[in-house]
C-alpha cells in the first residue's frame, strides 16, 4: 500500500465499519419479523444489500409472503446493475471473479470507488470497503439476531440512516465540484421525490439513476463524446493529436 492507495483504503475501512454496524438492526428486525437466526444470517450473506434485505423483512413483517418480499428486494437491488456498469472498466475484473465482485457492488462500495482518482485508488477503495463492510455487516447481523429480544425496536437507534449518511458524505465533494454535477443531482432527486408516492419501493431509485445517467451523458466533454480530427502538429504523416 503506497501514498496513492492509502487514503482510499482509509476511506473504505471507515465506511465499511460505520455502515456495517447497522447490520445489528437488520438482524433484530428480521428475527422480529419471524425469520430464524439461521435464515437471517443466510439472507445477509446471500443478498448483501441492506436496502433489499430491509425491504424483504418489511414485507414479511407487514403480513406479506416471502415471494412478494423477494420480488421487491430484487427490484430494489436492480440499481446495483447500473453501479456495475459504471465500475466495470475501472475494476477490470475477468472470469469467475466477476461474480464475486458483482456480489459486493453496492451503494457504499460504489461511492468510495468513484470518489477516488486513478484506477489503483479506485480498486483499493472498492475492495477495502467491500471486505470490511461484508465482514462487519454479517457479524453484526448475527449479533442482532441473537440479541433481538434484548435490543428492542431497532428504529429507536436510528441505525438505518448510517448508510445514506455515509453515501451522501462521500458524494458531497463531487456535488460541489461543478454546476453539471449539481444539475444531475437535482434532476435525480426530483425524479425520486416525485415518483416515490406513486410507485412501489425500488422503482423511484431506478428511475432516478436513469435520469442521472441521462444527465451525465448530456454533460460529457465534447472531446470524449464526439472527438473531431485535428490537424497534425508535425508535418508529413497526417497523424491526429490524441
Amino acid at each position: 500500500m503506497d501514498s496513492t492507495t492509502r487514503p482510499a483504503v482509509r476511506d473504505g475501512l471507515g465506511v465499511g465499519f460505520a455502515v456495517g454496524l447497522s447490520g445489528v438492526a437488520f438482524g433484530a428486525a428480521a428475527v422480529a419479523a419471524g425469520l430464524s437466526v439461521a435464515q437471517t444470517c443466510a439472507l445477509s450473506l446471500a443478498a448483501f444489500s441492506g436496502a433489499s434485505q430491509f425491504a424483504l423483512v418489511g414485507v414479511v413483517a407487514g403480513g406479506g409472503n416471502l415471494i412478494a418480499g423477494a420480488l421487491g428486494a430484487v427490484l430494489l437491488g436492480g440499481r446495483n446493475t447500473l453501479y456495475g456498469l459504471r465500475l466495470a472498466e475501472a475494476l477490470g475484473v475477468r472470469g469467475w471473479r466477476r461474480a464475486l465482485t458483482a456480489h459486493v457492488v453496492i451503494d457504499e462500495t460504489t461511492a468510495v470507488a468513484t470518489a477516488q482518482d486513478g484506477r489503483r485508488a479506485t480498486r483499493a477503495g472498492f475492495w477495502a470497503t467491500a471486505i470490511s463492510i461484508f465482514a462487519v455487516w454479517n457479524v453484526m447481523t448475527l449479533l442482532g439476531a441473537l440479541g433481538a429480544s434484548r435490543l428492542g425496536n431497532p428504529d429507536t437507534y436510528g441505525l438505518d440512516v448510517v448508510g445514506p449518511a455515509a453515501f451522501l458524505a462521500l458524494l458531497w465533494p463531487r456535488l460541489r465540484s461543478g454546476a453539471a454535477e449539481r444539475r444531475v443531482a437535482v434532476l435525480a432527486a426530483l425524479v425520486a421525490i416525485a415518483t416515490t408516492p406513486l410507485l412501489p419501493p425500488g422503482i423511484p431509485v431506478m428511475l432516478a439513476a436513469v435520469a442521472a445517467l441521462a444527465g451525465v451523458s448530456r454533460h460529457r466533454p465534447r472531446d470524449a463524446a464526439d472527438p473531431e480530427p485535428e490537424p497534425a502538429l508535425t508535418g508529413g504523416h497526417g497523424e491526429e493529436r490524441s
